[in-house]
């Protein structure tokens, strides 16, 4: 058996998303400025109860939801009982993933061959490290360093004979003992009183409890043939873990190839053409990285930094994958943007890093020619790059009660999303189906009842009298009207309006607004 050194994440889950969302509301901060909303708590002993669920039941929860009763395997229901108060998240088994990547690189740093056993948990041969650190406790102290320097201070460590003894181990340290070590040949001792139930297998766990058998020493006395016999080869498997006697070696992961590329600025460069001509050869670089590695990139993270340690950072997007030309175009788009902004002076360093990729395979040219989706994008391109990134737009639907909120336009092949989302329940929103054509701006119109009287709404929200005439046409059905209040507590900002249904003699259906008095077409339907 190999010794092993096993690093552990309590709660990881929990931890993940609030890593993720700190990471997002700082991507917001430098995108708005200080209105976006401050990053939280980044660990799941300093946040507020949270639970995060799978198939209806909780698969991990912070330290407070833990006391106030939650607790893992729980229903939905039994755990909002015990903590009315409990944030509700959906498990994401790929944000786990993407948050725990950056532990990763920093074990490896300090003890190359780490094994990811899943998102939150990882084991690493204990011999190199103890060697080097001088001794196994004394690498354990250095690994939780340096976690704690990635603002991770809860991570445990166990230290045993096997990964399996060394998990177990981990699990039972404490905040104030975080490192636990089992000497040499003392596994099945430490072991034999621990439950049954820390064997991950149920259907195992649960018949082994209906013939009595409690503890993994319990377990551990069954002769190995009677075993073999009943649970055949996997439970001889766990059954020398049971007795520890884990035969697992540690495989280290292949560790992912360097993709990023950086550059030092010397002297620091202000014109956005010069720093663009000095990246030139650097995004040739990343691309010749990537397709070394048979890899194209689809999403690429551009990070400037000025004079001042002023910092520009931001993902931009490809709709097809990046060449070097693309890449340049992002840096000067960036820059330009920045204009007057964040970055007051010249730029000292410039790193481009791929942050998504994809096979190459799937981004080769056609046999005989190019699509017309290809040559579409060909020629937006060469548009936008000389008339800059916002120069060619395309629509999308952002969230909003109006429709003239609700049509955003983003830049070509750009992944910005609209500030507003529209998955949101957004009350007082028009229902569907909605109009074909909104206008920009709305045209003002004149409604008008029988013998020309103004048609308004009154106080109580009923119509002064039906309508009858939209600009000479008459109407011939209407619809309405639909009462649309929102920021009463702003006085500025504060809107009340109605909206109205109206087909007209020439069988055209129309939306219209009557907001201060004054009536407007907002869209047509087709």
């Amino acid at each position: 058996m190999t010794r092993s050194l096993v690093v552990w994440l309590p709660d990881w889950p929990v931890t993940a998303h609030l890593r993720t969302a700190a990471r997002t509301a700082e991507r917001r901060s430098a995108r708005h400025g200080p209105v976006a909303p401050a990053a939280g708590p980044t660990t799941a002993d300093a946040a507020p109860p949270i639970a995060v669920l799978h198939a209806n039941r909780v698969v991990a929860c912070s330290a407070s939801a833990r006391a106030e009763g939650v607790r893992r395997g729980q229903r939905r229901r039994d755990a909002q009982s015990a903590c009315p108060s409990l944030r509700i998240v959906a498990a994401d088994a790929g944000r786990d993933e993407r948050a725990f990547l950056p532990v990763l690189t920093r074990l490896d740093e300090l003890a190359p061959g780490v094994q990811p056993l899943r998102p939150g948990l990882a084991a690493i041969r204990a011999r190199g490290p103890a060697r080097f650190y001088g001794g196994e406790h004394e690498a354990a102290a250095r690994l939780l360093e340096a976690l704690g320097e990635l603002g991770l201070p809860g991570a445990r460590v166990g230290i045993a004979d096997g990964v399996f003894t060394a998990d177990r181990a981990a699990r039972l340290t404490t905040p104030d003992a975080p490192v636990r070590l089992i000497a040499p040949g003392s596994s099945a001792a430490f072991l034999a009183p621990l439950s049954i139930a820390a064997i991950d297998d149920e259907a195992l766990v649960s018949l082994l409890v209906k013939l009595g058998v409690q503890t993994l020493g319990g377990f551990a006395a069954l002769d190995v043939e009677q075993v073999r016999a009943r649970l055949g080869a996997d439970g001889v498997r766990l059954h020398d873990l049971a007795r520890g006697a884990d035969s697992r070696a540690v495989e280290p992961r292949t560790p992912p190839p360097e993709l990023a590329r950086e550059l030092a600025l010397e002297p620091p460069l202000e014109l956005a053409d010069q720093i663009a001509f000095a990246v030139r050869q650097m995004c040739d670089d990343v691309c010749t990285a990537l397709g070394e590695e048979g890899l194209v990139c689809t999403e690429a993270r551009i990070v400037l930094t000025d004079d001042h340690g002023t910092r520009s950072e931001r993902v931009w997007l490809h709709p097809t994958r990046f060449d070097p030309a693309a890449l340049v175009d992002r840096v000067r788009w960036q820059l330009q943007a920045e204009e007057g902004g964040a970055l007051a002076g010249g730029i000292v360093h410039v790193r481009i890093e791929p942050e998504a990729v994809d096979d190459s395979v799937h981004h080769q040219p056609a046999l005989i020619g190019q699509g017309p989706d290809e040559r579409l994008h060909h020629a937006m391109s060469r548009v936008q790059a000389m008339l800059g990134h916002r120069g060619v737009v395309s629509p999308a639907i952002g969230g909003g009660r109006w429709l003239e909120e609700r049509e955003v336009r983003v830049p070509w092949g750009d992944g910005e999303r609209p500030a507003q989302s529209r998955e949101e329940p957004w009350p007082g929103s028009l229902p569907a189906p909605l109009p074909s054509e909104v206008l920009h701006p709305p045209r003002s119109v004149r409604v008008t009842g029988e013998g020309g009287v103004a048609v308004d709404v009154d106080e109580r929200g009923a119509l002064t009298t039906p309508p009858a005439v939209v600009d000479g046409r008459a109407v011939i059905a209407w619809a309405g009207p639909w009462p649309v209040v929102e920021r009463v507590w702003d006085a500025e900002r504060m809107r009340r309006a109605h909206r109205f249904q109206i087909v007209d003699a020439a069988q055209d259906a129309w939306l219209l607004v009557l907001e201060g008095g004054a009536w407007r077409i907002e869209g047509r339907y087709a």
